[in-house]
């Protein structure tokens, strides 16, 4: 196993963040937000924060800095502030006040005083349930509804009717902040080559991309440098206001501008996991076998309806074998921030949901709930003719329940002291998605390697699996290769998101490193060279042939040479014809709940999974452990809570709460490995996201097992244990 390259950069504070830019001659911009969650801007009173000391300048819809609505392939519309007067959440950046210094641009910022024209706003997720719209597709050749019906079935209602057994209910989820670590940030500067702009995000090409979109320039005058990202999580997909206001704040003062948001704004003026409301009915023969599926569920979004969480689509419409299936998506518009991608978006709350009832049939059936799993393992997702390209998810249920003791496991629980104690399990899937993804390799005259390309690690391990399937590519120790990554003014890297970063970049990796070496070798055969006319290998670094050999550094300085380079891009293709592609898992909880206070906690952990090749345990540990972790706190400890008028009542790390380490026990995890050269070359597929998959709905129902109640909606609070 292998440490994180960037771990003693990281732990030392060497690593350098977008915030961490010092440039001389540096101002700081502070966002000013809304305080009403609809209306329009009828005035801004900016003369005392003008004429506070240090103001450079400020900027409103009423005095703009020059922007557009940025248009990419990938995201296509992408708002950006100060453009209208129009308010539709609490929180919404409208404004900018740049100083000599932060304080200053925060004290300046206090003194403006907003006017609106108030409209009424619709913020309660629940009430507006109602008068939902069907939401669009969740991707191109998706519907919103879907239904496979058996023959001479006439409607999903009517395969319920007739299955003899049936449990219904309805689950919700909280929504959720991303809260990363390292909070939106961006330092601007524009040079005689365009712009510099130093911003944590996911994707250095394509936040490049929105920016040019939005300032109206050749994207090749934009250089977006993000080496180092303090976790994402989808939240840091899409260009940031930061990252907007500092570059166009940049160019209208030629100064370089730091923006940076505070932990509150961080809450409002980025995105969040939308709320949702799931109705779950599921049919069962009196062995188990599933008859049929309906799964309907309700998003909360932004009135942009830019984004819905795929909750049903992204479950239901896949795991289980079922004849009869119907999934919906509808989504309620509300006056809240935008609402976006979070990790496992879609899986996660939508199988919060679906394991719960699966573990509510269990016991209607009186089984296992792994036997009813099991029992309904699905080859292919239901209606589909293209079966999965590599499935072991029964493996991991019969190495999880032995290596966790689920035969101990008594269906009413037990008790140890004051404590009840409950064991409950959950199905984990992640689909296997690849982006396309462009990759330099270099070779250097002094033996090494440089792998080059403009993804991200927002701290998934990519840094480090680069260098270790470079290393193997080149066939030459992980030590020689130099991993450059997170500048647009790499090769397209592919987006660091959905767990697609090791399968997209390493197999391109693999195009390029192939390609170097052809040409190397043909570089070591060519008139004048070492090997001229002679058949020439590759092997251990080094070119072979006529019986003498040398390094590819040796051969590069004999040909007056310092590099050769290749670049390669791979892509996903024909294999989506032929298959079905997913990451499996299978989640394990012990959960204590104190008889007297309902104190749950989570005494022990484990997850299985079949992702294909591991290609870094080490890192594929700390990832997989991370989304457990997640898992646990969306079941105990998260959700926003959203005030009448709009207002975040807890936006901030003190009332937001997440996971301390006293919350969370010694996390097993196990990997039953099987590479998926199917899905791509390099033989692994998604890891980072699925760890959050399954783990609320197996606590939920550890909680059921201790004590006899069902909790549907998270997260779960002491109150909601109270007999």
């Amino acid at each position: 196993m292998t440490s994180r390259l960037d771990g003693p950069l990281k732990v030392t504070g060497g690593a350098k963040y977008g915030a961490d830019n010092l440039l001389p001659g540096m101002v700081h911009g502070y966002v000013v937000v809304s305080t009403t969650a609809h209306g329009e801007i009828t005035a801004m009173d900016v003369t005392a924060a003008k004429g506070a000391p240090g103001v450079i300048a400020v900027y409103s819809p009423f005095d703009s800095l020059e922007m557009r609505p940025a248009e990419t392939p990938l995201f296509g519309t992408t708002w950006v502030p100060l453009q209208d007067r129009e308010v539709t959440y609490y929180g919404q950046p409208i404004g900018l006040v740049v100083a000599e210094t932060y304080e200053q641009a925060r004290d300046a910022a206090m003194l403006i005083e907003v006017s609106y024209q108030e409209r009424p706003a619709v913020t309660s997720f629940e009430n507006g349930i109602p008068t939902a719209e069907i939401a669009p597709a969740p991707r191109p050749g998706v519907e919103a509804e879907i239904t496979v019906l058996a023959d001479g079935v006439e409607s999903i209602e009517d395969a319920l009717a007739a299955s003899p057994v049936v449990v219904e209910a309805t689950y919700s989820t909280a929504t959720q902040n991303h809260a990363a670590m390292e909070p939106h940030s961006a330092v601007a500067e524009w040079t005689a080559d365009g712009l510099i702009v130093y911003s944590g995000n996911q994707a250095a090409y394509i936040q490049a991309a929105e920016l040019a979109s939005a300032l109206e320039i050749d994207v090749e005058s934009v250089r977006c440098v993000n080496p180092y990202v303090g976790g994402a999580f989808g939240g840091k997909g899409r260009t940031s206001v930061t990252a907007f206001l500092a570059a166009a704040a940049a160019r209208a003062l030629d100064r370089p501008v730091k923006v940076v948001l505070t932990r509150e704004q961080v809450f409002t003026a980025t995105a969040t996991r939308p709320a949702t409301l799931q109705k779950i009915a599921l049919g069962a023969a009196e062995d188990g076998t599933l008859t049929a599926i309906r799964h309907d569920s309700w998003s909360s979004t932004a009135m942009d309806r830019s984004f819905v969480e795929p909750t049903s689509h992204g479950t239901s419409r896949e795991w289980y074998a079922t004849p009869n299936l119907a999934v919906s998506q509808r989504m309620v518009p509300l006056n809240v921030p935008p609402v976006t991608y979070m990790r496992a978006p879609g899986e996660a709350p939508g199988s919060f949901a679906l394991e719960s009832a699966m573990d509510e049939l269990a016991i209607a059936l009186n089984m296992d709930p792994i036997e009813l799993r099991l029992r309904n393992n699905s080859t292919a997702p239901p209606g589909h003719d293209l079966l999965w390209s590599s499935k072991h998810l029964d493996e991991c249920y019969r190495i999880g329940a032995d290596r966790f003791g689920w035969a101990e496991r008594s269906p009413d629980g037990r008790a140890d002291g004051d404590w009840l104690v409950g064991m409950g399990t959950a199905t984990a899937m992640f689909p296997a998605i690849r982006f396309p993804a462009t990759v330099r390799v270099t070779l250097r005259d002094d033996d090494t390697a440089e792998v080059g390309t403009a993804g991200a690690d927002p701290g998934t391990g990519l840094w480090t699996v680069m260098s270790l399937v470079g290393a193997e590519s080149l066939d030459i120790a992980q030590d020689r290769v130099i991993p450059l990554l997170g500048d647009s003014a790499l090769p397209p890297g592919g987006l660091s998101g959905g767990s697609t970063a090791t399968a997209s970049v390493g197999s391109a990796i693999m195009a390029a490193a192939t390609q170097v070496i052809d040409d190397l070798t043909a570089l070591a055969s060519s008139a004048g060279a070492p090997f001229e006319a002679l058949e020439v290998s590759y092997e251990d670094g080094r070119v072979l042939a006529g019986g003498r050999s040398m390094s590819f550094g040796e051969l590069l300085r004999a040909t007056g040479n310092t590099t050769i380079s290749a670049t390669a891009t791979s892509a996903p293709g024909e294999e989506l014809t032929k298959h079905s592609f997913s990451s499996f898992g299978a989640q394990f909880v012990e959960v204590r709940v104190h008889k007297w206070t309902r104190e749950a906690r989570v005494s022990r952990m484990l997850g299985v999974f079949d992702a294909g090749r591991i290609i870094n345990e080490k890192t594929a540990r700390s990832q997989i452990m991370g989304g457990m972790i997640w898992g646990v706190s969306a079941a105990l400890h998260e959700g926003l809570e959203i005030e009448a008028n709009g207002r975040f009542a807890n936006a901030d790390l003190a009332n937001y709460l997440v996971p301390v380490n006293a919350d969370i026990p010694a996390v097993d995890v196990h990997f039953v490995q099987y590479p998926d050269t199917l899905h791509n070359p390099v033989g692994a597929k998604g890891l980072g996201e699925i760890g959050t998959v399954g783990m609320a709905a197996a606590v939920a129902n550890a909680i059921h097992n201790a004590t006899g109640i069902r909790v549907r909606h998270i997260p779960i609070v002491i109150e909601d244990l109270i007999d």
